[in-house]
C-alpha cells in the first residue's frame, strides 16, 4: 500500500513539474511536497528522490519545506544532510522560527549538543527570538554539554523572554540542572512554578535520585502525593533507584514492598534494581520472591530482569538457579552469557567459568564471540581464587584475541602483579594504560598504586597517587596501606590527614589501614588518638578488626598489660585474630605466663587457626619447653589442623622462582641454600653472626610443615 501510495504522488509531481507554473500550482506543490514528506518513507533513496523535486522546482526556497526535510534527514540521522538543507535557505527563509526548532531538534536528538549551541548563538545574531518549542531543546543541550555558566544564561534568557510560566521550559530547566548535579536550584525552579504535571514531579525525583539524594527524593515523593498526584511507575522507579544508588538497600527492599501493596505494576528496571538490592544472609529469599513476581508478569524473557536474576543468584552462590534461568532464556544474548559466566566467577566456580567462556567461543554466530567482559569475567574469576598463572595466561590469550582490555581487566591482572610483586609485567600494564588512555582511570590508577606499593616501588607508587584527578576512598585506602606495610606510620598519618582535609570521609577499611601502619611503626601516642577518633569524630563503631589492630599495637610496642586489659574490655566477644594478635605479642617479648592464658583462650574457641598453635609451640621451644611445645604439636594433630606451607618467591629475569616448604627442592634452589650457607659464614667471621642460620630456618620450616600434613 505504501509503495503505491509512493508511485501516486511521483505522478503527482510529474503532472505538476510539466504542467503549468501558475502561483496556485506552487502552492499545490508544496503542499504536495508537505504531504509527502509526512508520509513513511521507506529508504534514504526515496528521501533523496524527493528532495531532489524539491530542488528542481524551486521549492526547496520554502522554509516551511526545508523545516521539514531537515526533520526527515534527523529522522534517518542524517544530520550533515539536514545541515546542507539548513545553509542552503535563502536569508528570507530564516526569520521562520519553524526552520531553527527543526535545525535545533536535529543537531539535539543526534548528540550534537556543541552545534545546537551554536546554531542558538547564531539565531540570537539573526535578531530571531526563540519561542516555547526552541527554548526546551537549547535548555537540554546545555544540560548535556554541562556547562554551568551556559546553563545559568540560557535560564536568564528563557526568564527575560517571559517563559517563566511555562511547563515545557520549566521541565527541561529542572531536568538541565539535575543533570549538571544543581539540584538545590532545580528545586527553586519546581517550587515557583505555577503549574505542574505529573511529569513535573517524575523529573524532580528522578533528579534526587541521579544526584544521590534519597531522602530528598522521599521527601518529594510524599508531598506529590500529598498535593493529590498519584505516583505511577516511572516515579516508583526513580525513587527506587534513588535508595539502591545511596546503597540503602533495605529501605530499597521496603519501597518495593509498598510498591506492590499499592498494586502499581512494576517496569524491567524496577525489578532490575530490586534484584540489585537482594543481599546480606536473606538475599536467597528476597531474590527468590522477585523472582516469583518475574514469572507472574511475564518478564522470563526480559533479557535485562533475567540477567540481574542471574548475577543476584551468582553473587548469593546459587549457582543452580542461575543455570536454569540460563537454560530457559528462548533467546541468549551475548550479556546472558557474560551473566552466568559472571555468576560461576562471583561464586569462585573458575573452572566452570572458563569451560562456559570456551563453549561461547565455539559459537559459530560472529556476532556471540567472548568480548572485554566475558574475558575480563574469566581473568577476575581466576585472580580471585588466587590461581595467578592462569589468570595471566588467559590474560595474553586475550591480547592474542586482539580484545583491547578495559579498566577492569587492568585492575584485574594488577592485582595479580601485586601478589605476585611481579614488578616488570606491572610496568607493562602501566605502558599498556598510558598507551590506551586508560591510566587516569580512578580504578587503573588504584590497581597501579596497590601494584608499586606491594612490589615496593614506593616513589611510583607516590607519583600515580598524586595523578589520580578523582581520589575515592579506595585511592586513599591504598596509599595508607601501602605506607604502613613498609612501616612509615608517619606517612600513612600524614596521607591520613590529607585523606581528610579533601573531604573525603574515611570508613571502616581507612582506620584498618591507618592503625596497622601505627603497629608496624610503633605509634603508640598516635594510634590511641585515631581509635578514638573513630567514634568521636567520625561516627564509626569500632570492629573486630580495629580492636585486634589496638591489641596489635600495644603488644608490639611491650605494653601486653594493657593489650590484655583491652581485649578484656571490648564490647564483643573476641575471636582468634585477636587473641591471635596477643599471642604473637607475647612470642615477640618470649612472654610464657600470657601466652598460656591467651592459648587457652583460643583452644576454647575451637579455632582452625594454625599460626596461633606455632607461635605458642615456639614461645615454648625458645624457652626450652621441649615437653609442651610436643604438647601443644599433638594438639594441633589430634584437631585435624593442617599448616599451609610457609612459601615466598623472587623474580629473576622475568622468571619466578618459589619457594615452598616441605617440598623438594630442585637443583637451582639447592644452588641458593648453598650460598646462603657461605653467606651465613663470611657473616660469622665478620662478627655478625645470625641469629639463625638460614639451613635451621628452613629445617624448622620444613619440619612443622611435615609434622602438620602427614
Amino acid at each position: 500500500m505504501l509503495h503505491g501510495c509512493w508511485l501516486s504522488s511521483r505522478r503527482l509531481i510529474f503532472t505538476h513539474f510539466h504542467g503549468n507554473h501558475s502561483h496556485n500550482t506552487n502552492y499545490h506543490l508544496l503542499d504536495l511536497f508537505d504531504h509527502l514528506l509526512q508520509q513513511h518513507i521507506l529508504n534514504v533513496q526515496q528521501l533523496k528522490q524527493i528532495h531532489a523535486k524539491i530542488i528542481i522546482t524551486s521549492s526547496s526556497t520554502s522554509s516551511f519545506i526545508a523545516a521539514r526535510l531537515i526533520s526527515v534527514y534527523a529522522k534517518f540521522s542524517l544530520v550533515n544532510e539536514a545541515q546542507k538543507v539548513f545553509k542552503a535557505c535563502p536569508n528570507e527563509c530564516f526569520s521562520n522560527s519553524l526552520l531553527w526548532n527543526s535545525m535545533l531538534r536535529a543537531n539535539v536528538s543526534s548528540g550534537k549538543c556543541k552545534e545546537a549551541i551554536k546554531l542558538y548563538i547564531k539565531m540570537r545574531e539573526f535578531g530571531n527570538l526563540v519561542d516555547g518549542f526552541g527554548f526546551p531543546l537549547i535548555i537540554r543541550a546545555c544540560g548535556i554539554f554541562g556547562d554551568h555558566n551556559l546553563c545559568s544564561v540560557v535560564h536568564c534568557h528563557a526568564i527575560q523572554m517571559g517563559f517563566r510560566d511555562n511547563l515545557h521550559v520549566g521541565n527541561e530547566l529542572m531536568n538541565m540542572y539535575g543533570k549538571i548535579g544543581r539540584m538545590d536550584v532545580a528545586r527553586k525552579v519546581f517550587d515557583k512554578m505555577s503549574v505542574r504535571t505529573q511529569i513535573s514531579w517524575n523529573i524532580i525525583v528522578s533528579g534526587f535520585s541521579q544526584n544521590f539524594e534519597c531522602d530528598a527524593a522521599y521527601e518529594t515523593f510524599l508531598l506529590m502525593e500529598r498535593e493529590g498526584f498519584e505516583p505511577n511507575y516511572v516515579t516508583w522507579t526513580s525513587l527506587l533507584s534513588s535508595f539502591a544508588r545511596c546503597r540503602h538497600y533495605e529501605d530499597t527492599w521496603r519501597l518495593y514492598v509498598l510498591m506492590r501493596k499499592k498494586e502499581v505494576e512494576a517496569t524491567a528496571e524496577a525489578i532490575a534494581v530490586v534484584i540489585s538490592v537482594c543481599v546480606g544472609d536473606d538475599a536467597i529469599v528476597k531474590c527468590e520472591a522477585v523472582h516469583g513476581y518475574v514469572i507472574k508478569g511475564g518478564f522470563e524473557n526480559n533479557s535485562i530482569v533475567v540477567n540481574s536474576l542471574m548475577c543476584t543468584y551468582g553473587k548469593s552462590g546459587a549457582v543452580r538457579q542461575a543455570e536454569c534461568l540460563f537454560s530457559g532464556l528462548q533467546l541468549k544474548t551475548i550479556v546472558s552469557w557474560n551473566s552466568l559466566i559472571s555468576c560461576y566467577a562471583e561464586s569462585g566456580l573458575c573452572n566452570e567459568a572458563y569451560s562456559l567462556f570456551l563453549q561461547l567461543q565455539e559459537l559459530d554466530d560472529p556476532m556471540m564471540k567472548p568480548n572485554v567482559i566475558s574475558w575480563s569475567a574469566v581473568i577476575g574469576a581466576f585472580s580471585m581464587a588466587e590461581r595467578h598463572e592462569e589468570s595471566l595466561e588467559i590474560f595474553r590469550s586475550m591480547q592474542l584475541a586482539r580484545v583491547l582490555a578495559n579498566d577492569v581487566t587492568l585492575s584485574s591482572v594488577l592485582s595479580v602483579c601485586a601478589d605476585l610483586s611481579n614488578f616488570h609485567l606491572g610496568m607493562e600494564i602501566h605502558g599498556y594504560s598510558i598507551r590506551f588512555l586508560m591510566d587516569k582511570n580512578t580504578l587503573v590508577a588504584n590497581g597501579l598504586v596497590n601494584m608499586y606499593m606491594k612490589c615496593g616501588c614506593l616513589q611510583k607508587g607516590n607519583i600515580v597517587f598524586e595523578g589520580i584527578g578523582k581520589k575515592d576512598i579506595i585511592s586513599w585506602n591504598t596509599m595508607i596501606s601501602g605506607f604502613g606495610m613498609h612501616g612509615l606510620g608517619a606517612n600513612a598519618l600524614e596521607t591520613f590527614e590529607q585523606m581528610i582535609s579533601a573531604g573525603t570521609k574515611p570508613d571502616e577499611v581507612t582506620f584498618v589501614a591507618v592503625l596497622s601502619a601505627c603497629s608496624h611503626a610503633g605509634l603508640v601516642d598516635e594510634g590511641y588518638k585515631v581509635f578514638y577518633q573513630m567514634k568521636k569524630v567520625f561516627g564509626i563503631e569500632p570492629q573486630m578488626e580495629h580492636y585486634a589492630c589496638m591489641v596489635d599495637l600495644l603488644g608490639r610496642a611491650g605494653l601486653l598489660q594493657q593489650a590484655s586489659e583491652m581485649v578484656q574490655n571490648m564490647p564483643m566477644r573476641p575471636n582468634a585474630c585477636v587473641w591471635g594478635a596477643l599471642l604473637n605479642s607475647c612470642r615477640m617479648h618470649k612472654n610464657t605466663e600470657v601466652a598460656e592464658e591467651t592459648a587457652a583462650q583460643i583452644v576454647n574457641l575451637e579455632s582452625e587457626m594454625t599460626g596461633s598453635y606455632m607461635l605458642l609451640c615456639n614461645l615454648y621451644a625458645v624457652n626450652g619447653r621441649w615437653k609442651d611445645s610436643a604438647n601443644v604439636r599433638i594438639s594441633a594433630k589430634t584437631q585435624g589442623l593442617k599448616k599451609a606451607p610457609g612459601q615466598s618467591w623472587i623474580e629473576v629475569k622475568k622468571k619466578v622462582y618459589m619457594f615452598l616448604a616441605g617440598q623438594p627442592m630442585d637443583s637451582e634452589m639447592e644452588d641458593v641454600h648453598i650460598m646462603l650457607n657461605i653467606l651465613s659464614l663470611h657473616m660469622a667471621k665478620e662478627r655478625c653472626t645470625p641469629q639463625k642460620s638460614f639451613s635451621l630456618q628452613c629445617a624448622k620450616e620444613q619440619e612443622d610443615y611435615m609434622y602438620l600434613t602427614s
